[in-house]
């Protein structure tokens, strides 16, 4: 029986009054300096009580804040294992480097994961692969085994990026909403092709970028690999004829503007579900938005840091879903 969100839908409705739109951006980057930008997002309610906080800690609020409305409205957050397990990726990414290490993984932990990270930390210390998740023991094992014999931190990396494009993939391919396929399948396209794109600069093996890339309806991935092996420019002859070919100009200017193309192009799938509210398509397009603004205020608040130009930044945010 499917699951009704007519009430998780309303409680967002309102919720998306208070989303940042264009206008608000525009305001922040005009504000003289970091901590100008902060009062004004605080007078937005971001934020809590305390002020004197860095703004990656400021920010960590606010993803907090959000996984926490979320499960007040949705009482199981595995329904939303699709956009959470990455997190769970990168937190074995870090107990595999901090364990091999001997080091302490700190601060580096993504609060928000299926699978609580202190507990996976302290299995895979142990050892104890069979207690954790199915989809992360035998990717741990793989990944610690390969670093301990090659020191090799790159094929440890593909080893677990690689896992986890498959796993989100099968996950929207076993889910019946279009809308949650439709995310996963353009979250291993656009991996794919960041990850093409990276081997090419790089001078990788056809082998290599064969072995790395995740398969996926919309990508033929032995031509991608083809293509990478050969170059860049034979990467975007190739996605010139896919439904990737807009993002083609985008990948020339840079990799940050190809990941703004991917980000609008998740949004402009995302608006229509506004319309839809008896499914999850609302919820999960909220939870887009709000990880798009906080994306972006990070953005402009590491300009604001840095003093680079705010043309750059323009250039760089996404478009907001209010």
């Amino acid at each position: 029986m499917q699951q009704d969100y007519t009430y998780a839908v309303a409680r967002i409705r309102y919720r998306e009054t208070r989303l940042l739109t264009n206008g608000d951006l525009s305001n922040l980057l005009s504000s003289k300096d970091v901590e100008t930008a902060l009062r004004l997002l605080r007078d937005k309610g971001w934020g809590d009580s305390a002020e004197d906080v860095s703004y990656e800690n400021f920010l960590k609020t606010e993803e907090n804040k959000l996984w926490s409305f979320i499960d007040e409205i949705v009482p199981d957050r595995g329904v939303f294992a699709f956009m959470l397990v990455p997190n769970d990726f990168h937190n074995l990414k870090v107990c595999v480097k901090a364990i091999t290490r001997d080091i302490d993984p700190g601060d580096m932990f993504i609060d928000n994961s299926v699978f609580p990270a202190d507990k996976m930390y302290d299995l895979i210390s142990r050892r104890e692969y069979d207690e954790l998740p199915e989809y992360i023991a035998p990717v741990a094992k793989a990944a610690i085994t390969a670093l301990l014999e090659t020191s090799d931190g790159q094929l440890c990396d593909n080893i677990i990026d690689k896992a986890c494009m498959e796993y989100v993939y099968s996950l929207g391919k076993s889910d019946e909403n279009e809308l949650i396929r439709l995310y996963c399948e353009l979250f291993v396209a656009c991996a794919d092709i960041k990850l093409a794109v990276r081997c090419a600069r790089t001078g990788k093996s056809h082998d290599f970028i064969l072995r790395a890339l995740c398969e996926c309806d919309s990508l033929d991935i032995k031509r991608l690999a083809s293509a990478s092996s050969l170059g860049v420019n034979d990467i975007l002859n190739y996605l010139s004829v896919t439904e990737y070919r807009d993002a083609v100009g985008f990948i020339s200017s840079s990799m940050s503007a190809f990941e703004k193309w991917c980000d609008d192009r998740l949004t402009s799938f995302m608006k229509p579900q506004k319309w839809e509210p008896f499914t999850i398509g609302p919820v999960v397009a909220y939870i887009i938005a709000r990880q798009n603004e906080i994306k972006a205020v990070r953005m402009i608040l590491s300009a604001k840091t840095n003093r680079l130009s705010d043309d750059i930044i323009k250039e760089r945010l996404r478009e907001m879903y209010a």
